[in-house]
């Protein structure tokens, strides 16, 4: 399938764009270029500013730049995890006015069957953002442990039949490889109880979310990014982040939360100098899509996002 003929959808854009508080002249991290409709718009409102763009994807990355080019040529891709956010600062040596995280699987990437990322589609079992990585989705289910994949789909899928799958998985495989995603529906369907497959959601979507995390280490990175972040902002400066799973936005929240709260020692009669909050809450509570968006784009309902601004340095 021709990548070029998929589209992407911005999750969020205009909200996100707006929470950015973009000023012309400025410097931002797209730290998830995917099919760059956020950097898109970001790139729109620069004149003498830049946009740095984080992809691990090469052919995320060739599908956006033909879109970025028509725009302007004041940005810069970063081919790499943005775990390694810190390549932009080295690069501008300048501290940044905003990051935006748009987190998950762009919606192209998850179309293309050969991916290995949707249970909609039959393929070869891979899920990696990054194709020139060793660890596949494959591979995880044909080698881990039933204790293993159990960790994997409990964790990262919040899978109530974890260990059922798991033990499955692992009889399935005894004597045949799960080559493909089919293969690997099959077997999760086999696992679970008749009420759960006449349930609402696909049998097999918590499974797949959590291989896919497992496969690009999706939690750790996000939290190692997200601290690095948070250092190399300008007061005034802001991170804009949407998730698509609690997990994601439990770890969003958190880090936000320590970020804006004075952590003193008990019992103290005063606050000591040094002691001061750096950053605060642009929005209490989560946005959320609006219900035109979700009209439009179904891939729009689990989205949340969340805001924060250095106010000092």
């Amino acid at each position: 399938m021709n990548f070029d003929n998929l589209s992407h959808y911005s999750v969020l854009l205009n909200e996100s764009i707006e929470g950015l508080n973009i000023k012309p002249d400025g410097l931002y991290i797209d730290c998830t270029l995917g099919g760059g409709g956020h950097s898109g718009e970001i790139l729109r409102r620069l004149k003498d500013g830049k946009l740095y763009c984080f992809d691990q994807d090469i052919m995320a990355i060739e599908k956006a730049s033909k879109h970025l080019d028509t725009i302007g040529n004041n940005y810069q891709i970063i081919n790499d995890n943005f775990e390694y956010i810190n390549k932009a600062y080295e690069t501008s040596n300048e501290k940044f006015d905003g990051i935006l995280y748009d987190l998950g699987v762009s919606s192209f990437q998850f179309d293309l069957p050969e991916r290995g990322f949707s249970y909609r589609f039959d393929a070869v079992l891979d899920m990696r953002m990054n194709q020139s990585q060793a660890l596949t989705a494959h591979y995880i289910v044909n080698n881990y442990s039933v204790e293993e994949l159990t960790r994997i789909l409990k964790e990262y899928g919040e899978e109530k039949f974890a260990f059922f799958i798991a033990k499955k998985i692992v009889q399935t495989r005894s004597s045949k490889p799960i080559n493909t995603t089919f293969e690997l529906v099959e077997v999760i369907k086999s696992a679970l109880p008749a009420k759960v497959l006449r349930g609402g959601s696909h049998p097999a979507k918590q499974t797949f979310q959590a291989l896919r995390i497992a496969v690009n280490d999706e939690l750790q990175v996000l939290k190692t990014s997200l601290e690095k972040a948070l250092d190399i902002l300008k007061v005034g400066g802001r991170i804009v982040v949407i998730t698509f799973h609690s997990l994601e936005d439990r770890i969003v929240k958190n880090i936000f939360k320590k970020a804006t709260t004075l952590d003193l020692p008990k019992g103290l009669p005063f606050i000591p100098e040094g002691y001061e909050v750096k950053y605060q809450l642009i929005n209490k509570h989560v946005i959320l899509p609006s219900e035109e968006e979700l009209a439009q784009n179904n891939r729009s309902h689990s989205a949340k996002l969340r805001i924060i601004e250095r106010i000092k340095d």
